[in-house]
């Protein structure tokens, strides 16, 4: 069976500080769950999608799964996914199938790539994710702005999200492209970005850090949500 990657996001107009503490909370019960195998609740950033103030409106949570049967389950028939549903104002889910994953995630790297080809509905996305050295969180915090004014104009952007864990030291982004040249583009030929991860290397910011590229397609789930 291939491994299912679900990645959501949830908008609160009400019921904020609810949605802050499953933070903590929702974990314990999604570790619960069958054909569970990872599993993350993540901050967002406000503005942009790439800033040190959080965005308290909006939150993720990262599952992986043992298939896209265990996946669906969970999303339409769990009572965690019930109440985070029926508590925010706006969902949204993608399935993410790992095409490419190197480094690690809590010492691990929870992503089993595939060999498969894009689909037709599918598009492209990226997470990256790095836990900060405390002695590098000055400089980090200064390159943002850059970093999120660089993607901002990238061509072939979709949607992009700062996403995090931890406030301030460990960090990702999400990011969904049209195509995988876009991408490629950005990371290559893109002069302040490739200034920037430059600077990552050569000033040693990271404990650790991981990139992973995914097929990415919508779920729309059966529930009315």
């Amino acid at each position: 069976m291939a491994q299912q990657v679900v990645l959501s996001f949830f908008t609160y107009t009400k019921n904020k500080f609810w949605a802050f503490t499953q933070m903590q909370r929702a974990l314990p019960l999604v570790a619960q769950e069958n054909g569970i195998d990872f599993a993350r609740t993540l901050g967002t950033g406000s503005g942009s999608g790439f800033s040190l103030w959080p965005d308290f409106s909006t939150y993720g949570l990262l599952t992986i799964w043992e298939s896209e049967e265990q996946a669906m389950a969970f999303l339409n028939n769990s009572a965690v996914m019930d109440s985070f549903n029926s508590r925010s104002s706006k969902q949204q889910h993608f399935g993410l199938h790992a095409l490419q994953s190197h480094g690690f995630w809590g010492k691990q790297n929870p992503f089993i790539p595939s060999k498969r080809p894009l689909l037709e509905d599918e598009q492209i996305g990226i997470i990256t994710r790095a836990t900060l050295r405390p002695s590098r969180l000055l400089e980090f915090w200064r390159a943002v702005p850059a970093a999120s004014k660089a993607i901002a104009q990238a061509k072939g952007v979709l949607w992009y999200k700062g996403i995090g864990e931890w406030p301030l030291v460990q960090q990702a982004t999400f990011s969904l492209w049209e195509s995988l040249e876009d991408v490629k583009n950005f990371a290559y030929n893109s002069g302040q970005h490739a200034k920037i991860v430059k600077q990552t290397r050569k000033r040693n910011w990271y404990k650790e850090d991981l990139f992973a590229r995914f097929a990415v397609r919508s779920i729309n789930l059966n529930s009315d949500g």
